[in-house]
């Protein structure tokens, strides 16, 4: 992954494979692809690898975005608890289209679609949310929010800013407002996989990885005290994708909450991944390196399309790769021994 970037940066070396092709089925993504990881774990390649071929001797994965939105929050003080009361509820309410005006005229990319507030003593918390187009949408909503802040300081000269970033957003911190109401891309990644496959190539039975998946991923999860997240290692395969790929890689802070799945259909292994804080992007800062433009290129995510198709696409090729080794690994598990053993096979040096 070493590369340079135009202003002359230097970029650290990280190591960096394609593995698949892994067939995929979806909006704008009929076909095979290839799924660039750039990772140090480097048993994470022929684990995701392994998935992608499982996936497409099923028929292909299933990709579904069910919701696209990028959010800010900002936070203001009201002169009394009273006050923050009555004047939230103007905002969402009376002054709801003057701060979609503003906001949308931040940006041509920038569609507005909601705003939320919670209230805690005098200070008003405001939750904006926004389509971004192809960008990941940081930076777009950041000045829609500023935007909107001037607005509401004009409407009301009697609130104090405090911050154009109140946590209620959330930005790569756990939490469970992202999962409710939505930030970045959620996606659903499913795949039947047939029980001669799950024989052959994952040496395992869908009634022993339904099986583990109870009682490790949402047992598991339930007794850690983990927030709207039932996962084996989501963030492994994320944080691989969005280094290929040039996203921020510290938004696999809300990208590793989501949920596995998994049933046993007489034999089959119904198995799938729900990932409700895909945060990427096709444009913006990181996509200038030759690497990523060829990665990028590769998925098919520079093609002319309607705003936001390309990043759409990417997400749903994260969420593939989210499924393909979310599978590996599960299915590892059931078999005592393998897990390490692989390990020891592809990193102990001699």
């Amino acid at each position: 992954m070493k590369d340079q970037a135009r202003d002359g940066t230097l970029c650290a070396s990280v190591p960096m494979q394609r593995v698949g092709p892994v067939l995929l089925h979806g909006p704008d993504l009929e076909g095979e692809v290839l799924l660039p990881l750039a990772t140090y774990e480097t048993p994470l390649w022929p684990s995701v690898n392994r998935g992608a071929r499982v996936a497409t001797q099923s028929g292909g994965l299933h990709v579904t975005i069910n919701d696209d939105r990028m959010t800010r929050s900002i936070l203001l003080e009201a002169p009394t608890a009273a006050e923050a009361l009555r004047i939230s509820r103007e905002l969402l309410t009376r002054h709801r289209d003057t701060l979609r005006t503003a906001a949308e005229a931040s940006s041509r990319f920038a569609r507005f679609l909601d705003l939320h507030s919670q209230l805690a003593a005098n200070l008003i918390f405001l939750r904006l949310e926004m389509q971004s187009g192809d960008a990941s949408g940081h930076n777009m909503l950041t000045q829609a929010a500023e935007a909107m802040t001037s607005a509401i300081l004009q409407l009301h000269p009697e609130l104090r800013y405090v911050s154009l970033s109140g946590n209620y957003c959330t930005d790569k911190k756990v939490s469970a407002v992202n999962g409710i109401l939505g930030r970045g891309k959620h996606v659903t990644a499913e795949a039947l996989i047939p029980e001669k496959t799950c024989a052959r190539y994952l040496k395992t039975s869908a009634r022993a990885v339904a099986n583990l998946n109870v009682k490790k991923n949402l047992i598991g999860s339930l007794l850690a005290g983990g927030i709207r997240s039932a996962n084996a290692h989501f963030a492994n395969m994320l944080l691989a994708f969005y280094l290929a790929t040039g996203q921020d890689a510290a938004n696999i802070v809300e990208g590793s909450q989501g949920l596995t799945h998994a049933e046993d259909h007489d034999g089959s292994l119904y198995f799938s991944v729900t990932i409700p804080n895909i945060i990427v992007g096709t444009v913006g800062n990181g996509k200038e390196l030759d690497f990523v433009r060829e990665n990028l290129n590769l998925l098919g995510c520079l093609e002319e399309r309607a705003p936001g198709a390309n990043a759409r696409r990417l997400a749903a090729a994260a969420a593939a790769a989210v499924w393909c080794g979310e599978l590996s690994l599960m299915a590892a598990l059931t078999n005592e021994g393998e897990l390490m053993a692989a390990h020891k096979r592809l990193e102990r040096k001699p």
